[in-house]
């Protein structure tokens, strides 16, 4: 189950007037460029964070294309999300490396820390636990990626700190 909090779930961005006005605006301007679709989608996961299923169907409908196609690049590329992310958002590299050196152990620690699986959210909407192919970092096996921020040769005792980190960043105001 999916853990959002009820103030977001809630909130389906064509029922809310700032968000479908948005959603309208990004389908006028770029609905007669090539590859419509694409920029679309990419335009609406940057400005509202996610494309439900209802946001895909009213982007087939306007953009005048298959339901199918929507979905199939909103499913294909790793990057949308169809439900709301939390405030951070924290990834595990599964790449050849990262697996090797411990992701697997690292995963098990976020969710007995967090009492989510990958791909959920905390209650609280604070955080979203993901999983991501190869990010590039290798030499520094495993690797977190919090919201941007790389954090290399993470051990499960350390997880705790990077979490706290997080949260320090909201207090701090960054």
């Amino acid at each position: 189950m999916l853990h959002t909090p009820e103030s977001v779930i809630s909130i389906d961005p064509l029922t809310n007037p700032e968000q479908k006005r948005i959603i309208d605006q990004i389908l006028q301007e770029n609905k007669d460029k090539p590859g419509a679709t694409m920029v679309v989608l990419n335009e609406i996961q940057a400005k509202i964070g996610f494309v439900s299923e209802p946001v895909q169907m009213y982007v087939a409908q306007q953009l005048r294309v298959p339901a199918s196609a929507v979905h199939g690049v909103v499913s294909f590329y790793s990057f949308f999300t169809t439900s709301p992310r939390g405030r951070h958002t924290v990834k595990f590299c599964m790449g050849t490396a990262c697996y090797v050196g411990g992701t697997p152990q690292l995963i098990e620690k976020a969710k007995q820390q967090l009492g989510i699986e990958p791909g959920q959210t905390t209650k609280d909407g604070s955080i979203t636990l993901e999983v991501c192919r190869c990010v590039g970092a290798c030499s520094q096996a495993p690797v977190v990626v919090v919201d941007e921020q790389v954090f290399g040769r993470v051990k499960p005792n350390k997880f705790p700190q990077i979490i706290r980190s997080c949260f320090d960043s909201e207090e701090s105001g960054q």
